[in-house]
């Protein structure tokens, strides 16, 4: 009984994967530089462009292709922290865009209901409202046109 407990325990902690991986259509600069766009055009800010690419470079190391884009909107994380501070250890959201090692330019973001399993949060209807939007956010930024 014990082995099979642990064997559910283990398959379940590998299906609970928060990370959301999308494909994009477009360059690693030009889908930041979408995200960016998109963000802004919603009313939230953009608080930092992170280029883990160039600052690898900067101390003589190599990395692929890689950005992060960290932005949010006060009014909902200060919701957010009002229930459980810690929140603000988690936030700003961020998307982490990428070349991976099949040359793919990918984007990376949490599920928003990490928040609520990391945090005493209850706010399911937040959680929904970050989910959306960075679907939305993604899915947009990930498309380019080629010729």
């Amino acid at each position: 009984m014990r082995k099979i407990i642990t064997l559910i325990a283990l398959a379940t902690s590998l299906l609970a994967n928060d990370i959301i991986v999308k494909e994009s259509s477009c360059s690693v600069d030009e889908t930041a530089e979408n995200i960016k766009r998109i963000v802004q055009e919603k009313g939230l800010s953009v608080f930092a462009l992170i280029n883990h690419h160039g600052n690898a470079k900067m101390v003589d190391m190599k990395l692929n292709e890689s950005k992060m884009v960290i932005f949010g909107n006060a009014k909902l994380g200060t919701a957010l922290m009002q229930q459980d501070m810690t929140v603000g250890l988690d936030l700003p959201l961020r998307i982490l865009v990428y070349r991976d090692s099949d040359s793919k330019v990918k984007m990376a973001y949490r599920d928003g209901s990490w928040l609520a399993d990391k945090h005493i949060v209850n706010a399911p209807k937040k959680v929904e409202k970050i989910n959306n939007s960075m679907d939305k956010i993604t899915t947009r930024a990930g498309k380019c046109k080629k010729d």
